[in-house]
Parts: C-alpha cells; structure tokens; sequence
C-alpha cells in the first residue's frame, strides 16, 4: 500500500489493527501469515496466486481445449493469479492439440488496449519485461518456443511494455518455468502418457488455486474433480481453461499455499471469517 514500504509495515505491525486480507505473492503472504499476529491470534486472510494447469485428455475436443486455454493463458497478458501456465496433453492428441493453439495465439491482436479490435495490451512495467526475457532464454536453451518470445515494437508499440503471447514445448517437467508463478503470458506444454500422470503433475505443486481439464468423457471428469487439488477448478470451458470466475456467483479462493484458510471469497464461509463467535448466559 502506498509508496515504499512504511504504509504495509505500519499495517502489518500496528497492534490496532485487528486483521489483515492480502491478496499477491507467496513470499509476501506467508510472511504476513507468519508474523502479523504477534500477541494473540487474529485474522490473517491471504491469497497467494497460483501455477494452474490445465489437463488435456486424448478424449477431449481439442478445438474447444485450444481455446480455453488460450484465452486463460494470455488475458490480461497472464497477469492473473488464475492464468493457466503450464499445460499437460495426451500423447496421441499433443500435435494436434499444439498447431490448434498455435493458429489460435498468431490470431491475436496486440496493441493499446483502450482500442476494442485489440485483445491484448502490454504487462505492466519493466520488471514484468525483464522476467519474461529471462523466460524466454531459458525456454530457448532448454525447450523449445512453438510461438511469440519476443517484443513487440511496430506500429509504435517499441514504447510501451509490450510482448508476444508465448507458448513453450520440449522442457522436461521438473523445470522452473512450470514451477514459478510468472505473471506474464507464458504457458509451457508437456506430453503425458495418460490422466494419471496429468493429474500426477498437476497436483505436484505448492500453490493450489485454479485447474482446468477437457475430456467428453464423464468417468474422467469426475474423477479429475475428485483428485485435483485447486480451489476453482472448470471442465470442458471454453471461455476459459482456468480463469473467469462470475463475482457472486462462483466462489474464489485456493488450496495449499494459494492462501492461508481454503474458504473462497464470495463463498459461505468466507465473512464468518471477520467475525467472533460468543455464547453468553444471562441470569435475571
């Protein structure tokens, strides 16, 4: 909050201030989560961001995959804490899976985002440059970039903060960039041998918030229902693989450290959260 860090240390270390809600980074939250309360408990609300996957089974409709996660992968250029960053697909479906979302990122439009014909605008500062050159690089040295990877500067775009949605092929699966939050439109594909292994993977991982999957059929969705570890999870969307939750109407929050309690906000649970239960007896 505010300039520097006087605001949110003030905030943090007030005694007067009798709960905290937070909404950003790992680091960040699970440093509130760990330190606010200093003398007795008190209400520490914390949403950590998510590496969402998204599962794509060899029974899918890939057109319908390719969409939804194209749109969960680079709205908002990835700055989302739902954006779907890393991707598992059936080997038998991968290629096909893969030139339909390719087709489906070169048709983007990039530019000033107050323009409507323009889908996507820039990230947000030179830092969210910077880390998606280094993205970049290391996709390069050891994966491979099916498309984007670079700045967009023509048509006068050069002075704004502007970079192709990237999709990135080959990496084995224990490397970083399926692993760190990126908040950039970056997402990573890897082949799997079957849901088994995508559910596997998928799960393998710190943060817990959103998931996606796609598959015609119903044993398989429910059982990606039941074993997927993410606090908003959607089936066969193709609006978006992982992100657009309806304010008021799908609750929003994460398992593990995607935040500190596991009640969604919005859900039923969640303004309970802000209160004190008391039982009193009153004798006449």
């Amino acid at each position: 909050m505010g300039p520097g860090e006087e605001v949110g240390a003030e905030l943090q270390e007030n005694d007067g201030v009798d709960g905290i809600i937070f909404t950003g980074s790992f680091e960040v939250g699970f440093h509130l989560y760990k330190n606010f309360a200093r003398r007795f408990p008190k209400p520490v609300i914390v949403e950590m961001g998510g590496k969402n996957p998204a599962i794509v089974s060899r029974k899918a409709d890939l057109d319908e995959a390719a969409e939804g996660i194209m749109r969960s992968a680079f709205g908002f250029s990835g700055q989302k804490c739902s954006a779907n960053s890393r991707v598992y697909v059936e080997r038998p479906v991968l290629a096909d899976f893969t030139r339909r979302l390719v087709e489906k990122t070169e048709a983007i439009t990039i530019g000033d985002p107050v323009e409507r014909q323009n889908w996507l605008g820039p990230v947000v500062n030179q830092r969210a440059v910077d880390r998606y050159g280094q993205a970049v690089s290391e996709a390069r040295q050891d994966g491979r970039i099916l498309i984007g990877g670079e700045r967009v500067t023509e048509e006068g775009l050069d002075k704004g903060f502007f970079v192709a949605p990237t999709v990135v092929g080959d990496l084995p699966p224990d490397h970083r960039l399926f692993h760190d939050e990126l908040f950039i439109p970056f997402t990573v594909l890897a082949p799997v041998d079957s849901v088994d292994e995508a559910l596997r993977l998928s799960n393998d991982h710190w943060l817990g918030l959103t998931a996606g999957f796609y598959s015609e059929d119903k044993a398989e969705r429910d059982r990606f229902l039941d074993e997927i570890e993410a606090g908003v999870v959607y089936v066969n969307r193709r609006a978006g693989a992982t992100t657009g939750a309806w304010p008021g109407i799908q609750p929003f929050g994460g398992w593990k450290g995607s935040t500190a309690t596991g009640k969604a906000g919005g859900g039923l649970y969640y303004v309970q959260q802000f209160m004190r239960e008391q039982s009193q007896t009153v004798v006449d």
